[in-house]
């Protein structure tokens, strides 16, 4: 069994129905969810012009190995109506990110973790400092609460609880 740390965003349709849609495919398709953060509205991130997204982490007990778990979140990705198309940090109904995966190093083509942008995003240190204070960044070694002090949190909203 290994601990995933999980971000989940939506910005398009209503987004509180769908962070809270893609925890229950994850609780039925992907493993065992031990803790869920509050839900965060943020500025979006990439691409300035577009709604404001909600953003929130859980923590996942998997099975799967990273590039199968992957999969299975594409894969609900795609039943909650994200194309493949459309953008990078465009609008989209859900994104579902492995932000940590145990201690797991991965850089492919397919799979970067740790999540490559996520010591740089507030929206995902924000909510995952409320569940992980304790995990730290497997390539910087400091922990999530050093990586949200380091970083600018300003505009990020609590909106509600999981």
């Amino acid at each position: 069994m290994s601990r995933v740390a999980v971000g989940l965003g939506s910005n398009k349709g209503d987004r509180l129905a769908n962070i809270r849609r893609a925890l229950k495919l994850i609780r039925e398709r992907a493993g065992v969810v031990v803790a869920a953060s509050d839900v965060f509205e943020t500025p979006p991130w990439g691409v300035a012009v577009q709604p404001r997204f909600l953003n929130a982490c859980v923590l996942v007990d998997v099975e799967l190995p990273p590039h199968d778990l992957l999969a299975k979140f594409k894969e609900i990705e795609y039943d909650m109506g994200r194309l493949k198309k459309g953008g990078r940090w465009g609008p989209r109904e859900i994104d579902i990110d492995i932000l940590l995966y145990d201690d797991v190093r991965i850089n492919d083509k397919d799979l970067t973790i740790p999540h490559q942008y996520m010591h740089e995003r507030a929206f995902v240190l924000m909510p995952l400092s409320e569940i992980a204070t304790e995990l730290t960044h497997p390539a910087s070694g400091l922990s999530i609460s050093d990586l949200l002090a380091a970083s600018d949190s300003e505009g990020i909203i609590r909106i509600a609880c999981m």
